[in-house]
């Protein structure tokens, strides 16, 4: 696998430190706990991090998954497997995914504010014209958006399926100058690190991505399936011109990391004639 000079991931690490807007992905493993139940510690953390971003006069837009999750934990039982049952649970842990973050918030200051979007949404000119708007006029405000898929709703028709490919889309739509996706590993890894030991992490993706993308084919199962799609959502905000970065959420202040230039996750160069 070729590497990627070191100048250019410099410069990709200086823009995502220097990124005015940038939009940071929440995966449902970084919000909840081995019971699939909501993590007050693992939400006030992500909420610490994202103070310290907005701190730094970033604006920030998050989109958070966990709502099944934390719906589940609210119940006090496992429903079935079922799409009706997986929208109504995910009604229930949304409600209690903003209460929570509205409490997290506010220890900053801060207030915080739902949307809850479609395929459609994204799709349609003036649906997709009518949210960013919401999203800008909030940001003026110095509100933090916080998007999910409205699963309470969408079918498969209109479903836009996964988190990850739903903040790539918005990192476009916004015009962010970042994505971080944090999730549960440090970053992309020559192998799966859950099940190989000399698994190493992968610096930086650029001219190499083919053969990352391999990788991640040939290693992705299970647990550690969801790369696949955080991978292909990098990607995608990479080809924009904006970099995006996959690292971990439980690393001691990952944000502010980013912030300073320091080599932290994976790192997707923007796509231009230097990658």
């Amino acid at each position: 696998m070729n590497a990627v000079a070191t100048e250019d991931v410099d410069h990709a690490r200086s823009l995502a430190a220097e990124a005015g807007r940038v939009v940071v992905k929440a995966g449902t493993n970084s919000l909840t706990n081995d019971e699939s139940k909501l993590d007050d510690g693992k939400l006030d953390k992500l909420v610490d991090d994202i103070a310290d971003l907005i701190d730094r006069e970033r604006e920030v837009v998050l989109v958070s998954s966990g709502a099944i999750g934390a719906g589940k934990g609210r119940i006090g039982f496992d429903p079935d497997d079922t799409v009706e049952e997986s929208q109504a649970v995910s009604t229930i842990g949304q409600s209690h995914l903003m209460r929570r973050y509205t409490e997290s918030f506010e220890r900053y200051g801060l207030t915080v504010a739902q949307i809850l979007v479609t395929d459609q949404d994204l799709e349609d000119p003036e649906r997709f014209t009518n949210f960013k708007n919401t999203v800008e006029t909030l940001l003026s405000w110095g509100v933090v958006p916080i998007i999910n898929e409205n699963d309470a709703v969408a079918t498969e028709e209109i479903r836009i399926g996964d988190n990850d490919m739903l903040s790539a889309s918005v990192t476009v739509a916004v015009g962010a100058d970042l994505l971080v996706t944090l999730t549960d590993v440090a970053g992309v890894y020559t192998a799966n690190p859950k099940d190989d030991p000399d698994a190493e992490l992968i610096d930086a993706v650029g001219r190499n991505y083919d053969a990352v993308e391999r990788i991640v084919e040939e290693t992705a199962s299970g647990s550690f399936g969801g790369i696949r799609t955080k991978v292909r959502g990098a990607r995608t905000v990479s080809e924009h011109g904006i970099p995006a970065i996959i690292a971990e959420s439980t690393e001691p202040d990952v944000l502010e990391a980013i912030a300073t230039e320091q080599s932290i996750g994976t790192i997707f160069l923007p796509i231009n004639d230097h990658v």
